[in-house]
């Protein structure tokens, strides 16, 4: 059985509360679980306490069963120390997109011919 450790979603429409748990990774998002891990409240400050709860020990011992922890529960796992931090390499994400490139050839070659002009007259 291919297990995860992820977020479950509860809360109402546009004030979202996570549930960290462990479970089987066939099931839904919000479906059946095995069992619940922990806590993620985002509408708290990043500082606060409450922010993150997590049961640690549990955790380990599911990371020792073999379960996989999704992106999002994996950095929180790195900031409380439970796993080491992962490289991550996303060099694409600070270029800009296709129409944005586009938009600004264009205004250079609009730039340069306006400068082209100016200095035939």
């Amino acid at each position: 059985m291919a297990m995860k450790i992820r977020l479950a979603r509860g809360g109402s429409k546009k004030r979202p509360f996570y549930r960290i748990v462990a479970t089987d990774s066939r099931m839904p998002r919000d479906g059946r679980f095995i069992e619940k891990l922990g806590t993620y409240n985002p509408l708290l400050a990043k500082d606060s306490e409450e922010r993150v709860k997590m049961n640690v020990e549990r955790i380990q011992y599911w990371l020792g069963e073999g379960a996989q922890p999704t992106d999002r529960v994996s950095r929180f796992l790195e900031a409380a120390g439970v796993i080491e931090k992962k490289e991550r390499n996303n060099p694409k994400k600070a270029q800009p997109g296709k129409k944005a490139v586009e938009r600004a050839e264009e205004k250079a070659s609009k730039a340069a011919d306006a400068a082209a002009d100016s200095e035939e007259a």
